[in-house]
């Protein structure tokens, strides 16, 4: 596509200010839901977190962790689907912000947003090469280094985001509805035969349970059952990142937004019920602590699955927490692609990550970047003997959480900004959908925030002896203070481009018209 002012899209469109547009109305409601639900990955959230939250956070109150957080991030959508119907831009956190609290923030939360979904996929493919590598030894008796399986996700998912959006969102949404349907079937199973040993025990949906943890933990336990809980949701406000590519993305992100977090929230309350009431609430408290000898914690679902469906329904599941890890890990790249590509089309790092593919419309530029940058993290912890699943998986999902946690933060609070300092859009503007709701959003997710550091050592278990580990602090701080201090320096050199900064939007005109205050007339 041209980046010339004046140059047509491939359907038609004006390519405002001489920069590339994604190719539109690629992808539709469905299709925008499928890549934000896939970002959360429910198989592997389910397999990789829950035990986690029944045996070392909230015990029987796992699922009641869930409603907890499914009522704090509705509350934060809000006012995020509030914006995302003013604002349209393939960098969602960092358009947002930049309106709402200005460049400066903006740059240096964009920042932040960059790097939390370069690592994710990388880390992602950690998972996924770890959980390959056992099966295939497992089922198939074929024994290969884990980097293989790696190197060959990250040429899967490269080549499949050179293409228009609407291939991956295919791909991710057949993942998705298989691994839905496993999970759901044997939820599905053990509620029609009435549970387990306890029944089904009213006890873990009780929302005092969320707070008390487990086994007479406290509230230290019950800070690692919400935490973990929250982490289930990562990269589900990705909703936003595809409007340029979607069909009326003003009516389609703010649905996909607020269908992906209530209905990934209900799903995910009523699988950790169900699971739980399988195993019955002791049970499955001893399971997921690894205190019955020769279980872990997939056994949680391997047992109930066995029991219901026999032993093929096991080995299906397996694969479909593969499955799952690949769909995630090619989501997250689609997200780090849009996300360098949106600053790259503004002037800052290079123009040419602004580049769009004439023929399919994609980031292809931007998206080869995010393939080589995930296979030089890949290869660093494969040469220097790392585990995929103890280092690779874990310490880079905790910097990129810690990253996304933060930005998410900020969002609220520019909502607030965007809406009641500056006074923009008066027909939006309302006390509790771009305010107070906001406002509590915002304080919730610095909670989440306050969660992650009083937990980090525990989430990051034998990799918090790593050098990676004690740096992630200094990494999420340094790169914020580098967006601050880029913005700074663009504005005294670069008067233009700290013009740009954050204001690349689809039907922009209104909102780059001024950025003055605006009369609230109240």
């Amino acid at each position: 596509m041209s980046a010339g002012t004046g140059a047509r899209t491939p359907e038609g469109g004006t390519v405002e200010g001489g920069v590339d547009r994604l190719k539109a109305n690629s992808v539709g409601l469905v299709g925008v839901v499928f890549m934000s639900v896939a970002t959360a990955a429910p198989i592997t959230s389910m397999t990789g977190n829950l035990p986690i939250i029944v045996g070392s956070g909230s015990g029987v109150g796992a699922p009641a962790a869930y409603i907890f957080a499914t009522v704090v991030l509705t509350v934060f959508s809000v006012g995020y689907v509030a914006m995302a119907r003013h604002i349209t831009a393939a960098g969602a956190f960092y358009g947002f912000i930049s309106h709402g609290l200005g460049r400066v923030v903006g740059m240096a939360s964009g920042l932040l947003a960059v790097l939390a979904y370069i690592v994710f996929e990388a880390s992602i493919i950690g998972f996924f090469s770890y959980s390959l590598q056992g099966l295939v030894a497992s089922q198939l008796g074929l024994h290969l280094a884990w980097g293989w399986y790696a190197i060959l996700g990250l040429l899967a998912i490269g080549g499949m985001a050179f293409f228009d959006i609407h291939l991956t969102a295919k791909v991710l949404g057949v993942a998705l509805v298989l691994e839905i349907a496993v999970l759901a079937a044997v939820s599905a199973a053990v509620a029609v035969s009435g549970g387990g040993p306890d029944g089904i025990p009213l006890a873990a949906v009780n929302p005092v349970n969320a707070f008390h943890g487990v086994n007479g933990g406290g509230t230290a336990a019950a800070g690692l059952g919400l935490f973990f809980a929250f982490w289930s949701w990562v990269g589900f406000e990705s909703t936003a990142m595809y409007g340029e590519e979607s069909r009326d993305p003003k009516r389609v992100v703010p649905r996909a937004t607020l269908i992906a977090v209530i209905g990934v929230g209900v799903f995910y309350v009523f699988v950790s019920w169900m699971i739980i009431s399988a195993n019955g609430v002791d049970n499955a408290i001893h399971i997921a602590a690894g205190l019955v000898p020769g279980k872990d914690g997939n056994n949680l679902f391997f047992d109930p699955l066995g029991s219901h469906f026999g032993a093929w329904a096991v080995n299906v599941f397996q694969w479909l927490v593969v499955t799952s890890s690949f769909a995630c890990a090619m989501a997250f790249h689609q997200c780090a692609a849009r996300y360098l590509y949106a600053i790259g089309r503004e002037g800052f790092i290079h123009r040419a990550l602004g580049r769009t593919h004439p023929r399919h419309g994609s980031p292809f530029v931007a998206s080869a970047v995010q393939s080589v940058i995930a296979l030089a993290l890949v290869t660093a912890f494969l040469v220097t003997g790392k585990d995929p699943y103890v280092h690779l998986y874990s310490l880079l999902a905790l910097l990129g959480t810690m990253a996304i946690l933060i930005v998410q933060t900020l969002c609220s609070f520019a909502v607030v900004g965007y809406f009641h300092v500056q006074g923009r859009h008066p027909e939006t503007r309302h006390w509790l959908r771009t305010l107070v709701a906001p406002l509590v959003g915002g304080v919730a997710m610095a909670g989440v925030v306050t969660l992650l550091v009083l937990n980090l050592g525990t989430a990051a278990g034998p990799a918090a002896s790593t050098l990676l580990f004690k740096l992630i602090p200094y990494l999420v701080i340094g790169t914020f203070l580098g967006g601050i201090g880029l913005a700074v320096y663009m504005k005294r050199r670069s008067p233009e481009r700290y013009a740009r900064m954050g204001r690349i939007i689809l039907e922009d005109s209104a909102e780059r018209a001024t950025d003055q205050p605006v009369p609230t007339g109240s």
